[in-house]
């Protein structure tokens, strides 16, 4: 049962931020910014363990991941507004994401970070 509660209100969520995006991109993309999936995550995780060292830790290292998370939003609109199609603008700017988290996880390890 608790499985099917977080697959419903998880997908209530997207689908909430999908449909407020048809109406205003603005508030669409205000409510897509606010980190939603980790706050899930986090309530998900807290409920389950009561472990608060865990969510610290969990907390902190999406920190550092969030960073290299901005280059999918920096190369798709560029990419779309040089004219590449949508499906082929979102591989490339989630392969150039994907390097950008193979290079900071490599910078984090470099650096003894978690």
């Amino acid at each position: 049962m608790p499985y099917l509660v977080k697959l419903i209100v998880s997908a209530l969520l997207i689908v909430l931020v999908t449909e407020i995006a048809k109406r205003s991109s603005l508030l669409g993309a205000l409510l897509a910014s606010v980190p939603l999936v980790s706050v899930l995550a986090m309530v998900w995780l807290y409920l389950e363990t009561r472990d608060a060292e865990r969510i610290a830790t969990f907390a902190q290292d999406v920190f550092w991941l969030v960073l290299p998370s901005l280059a999918l939003f920096l190369a798709l609109p560029w990419l779309l507004r040089a004219g590449v199609q949508f499906f082929a603008a979102l591989g490339l700017g989630l392969v150039l994401t994907a390097l950008a988290y193979a290079g900071t996880l490599a910078l984090l390890r470099r650096f003894g970070a978690p």
